[in-house]
C-alpha cells in the first residue's frame, strides 16, 4: 500500500497541533528542509526555532522552553540527536526531569549515503540508558502519526527513532498501538520480534519460514523502553529471535535479553549489526551487507531452531 512520507507524517502532525495547543515548540539544528519543517515558522512564529548546526545548544534550549511549560519537539539526524549531544540530553533534559520529544531521523541503514559519520547504529542504547525516558522506533507511517500523538500527553523525556522517507506500508488506519506492541502474525515455532524498517522484513521471512515448514509469529515491538509487561507472557517458552536496524548491543535485542534474562526457558538470538560502523551507499546493498534482509532473518531462524 502506498504510505506517506515520515518526514511529512511529523510535519503535518505539528502543523495540525500548531493552534489547538499553544505550548508546542519546534526545534531544528538547519535540517529543516531535511525533514520538510521549513514552512512551519509561518505557523508557530517564535515557537519555531532553528539554531543551526549547534545540537548541543537546540537542547539546551529545549530545556529553557519546556522549564517555561513550553513541550518541545525536537529534530535532528540520529546520530546527532543522541551520542553528540549525549550530556545535554541526559543532564539539561532527562536529570532534570522536563518534558521533550525527540525525533532521531535516518535510523541506522536509511541514512544512505550520508555514510558512517550520519549512520546511528547506537542511538537506542544510548537513549535506554536514560532514567524514565520512553523510547520508541516506528515502522510506518500509521504508527508514527500514532506515536506522536501519544507525545502529547507523555511526560519527560521521549525519543522516537525514525527514517524519513515513505516506508512500506504495514498497518491500517485503524490500528490500535496503545499497549507498545502488535503481534502481526501468529506462530507455533518461533517468534520474530522486530522494530522499524526490520518489521517488514521480519513478516517476509516469516513467508519463507513457512515454505521450509517453520510457523513463525512476528511481533513488531515500537515502545522498546519502558517495555510492555504483557508482552513477557507472550515471549516466555518459546524460541525468540530479534531483528534490528542497529548495532546488536543496546537496542532491540538486548532490550529483551535483560526483560528475560530472570526468566528460565527464554532461548533468545539476536539479528543487529556486528561490531560495525555506518558507511555510504543504498539501502538495498547496506541492507545486504548488514545482515539485514529478509532472507538475513528466515536463515538465521532456521539455525536457531534447528540448534534449539
Amino acid at each position: 500500500m502506498t504510505s506517506k512520507e515520515m518526514r511529512l507524517v511529523y510535519r503535518d502532525f505539528l502543523a495540525e497541533h500548531s493552534h489547538a495547543t499553544e505550548r508546542l515548540a519546534v526545534l531544528e539544528a538547519d535540517l529543516s528542509s531535511s525533514m520538510a519543517t521549513n514552512k512551519l515558522e509561518e505557523l508557530f512564529g517564535k515557537r519555531y526555532v532553528n539554531v543551526g548546526i549547534m545540537e548541543a545548544e537546540m537542547m539546551g534550549v529545549a530545556a529553557g522552553l519546556s522549564l517555561l511549560g513550553y513541550k518541545p519537539y525536537i529534530h535532528t539526524f540520529g546520530p546527532f540527536a543522541s551520542r553528540r549531544v549525549f550530556d545535554q540530553v541526559f543532564l539539561s533534559l532527562g536529570y532534570a526531569q522536563l518534558d521533550a520529544t525527540i525525533i532521531g531521523s535516518d535510523a541506522g541503514v536509511s541514512a544512505e549515503m550520508n555514510g558512517g559519520t550520519h549512520m546511528p547504529f547506537e542511538d537506542l542504547g544510548l537513549m535506554r540508558l536514560i532514567p524514565q525516558a520512553t523510547v520508541f522506533e516506528v515502522s510506518d507511517d500509521i504508527q508514527f502519526k500514532a506515536v506522536l500523538e501519544q507525545t502529547l500527553t507523555l511526560k519527560g523525556l521521549t525519543y522516537i527513532r525514525t527514517i524519513r522517507k515513505a516506508p512500506q506500508r504495514i498497518y491500517p488506519e485503524n490500528q490500535d498501538f496503545t499497549k507498545g506492541f502488535c503481534q502481526l502474525r501468529d506462530g507455533q515455532d518461533v517468534i520474530i520480534v522486530a522494530s522499524g524498517i526490520m518489521v517488514a522484513e521480519a513478516l517476509m521471512a516469516a513467508d519463507l519460514l513457512e515454505k521450509e515448514g517453520i510457523s513463525a509469529a512476528v511481533i513488531d515491538l515500537f515502545r522498546i523502553k519502558p517495555l510492555p509487561e504483557e508482552l513477557k507472557g507472550i515471549l516466555l517458552g518459546k524460541p525468540v529471535l530479534t531483528a534490528e536496524n542497529h548495532n546488536q548491543i543496546g537496542g532491540l535485542g538486548s532490550a529483551l535479553a535483560e526483560y528475560l534474562s530472570e526468566e528460565s526457558n527464554c532461548p533468545l538470538r539476536r539479528l543487529g549489526v556486528k561490531e560495525r560502523f555506518g558507511q555510504a551507499g543504498q539501502m538495498p546493498y547496506l541492507m545486504e551487507e548488514y545482515g539485514l534482509t529478509a532472507q538475513h532473518i528466515a536463515d538465521e531462524t532456521l539455525d536457531f531452531v534447528n540448534t534449539k
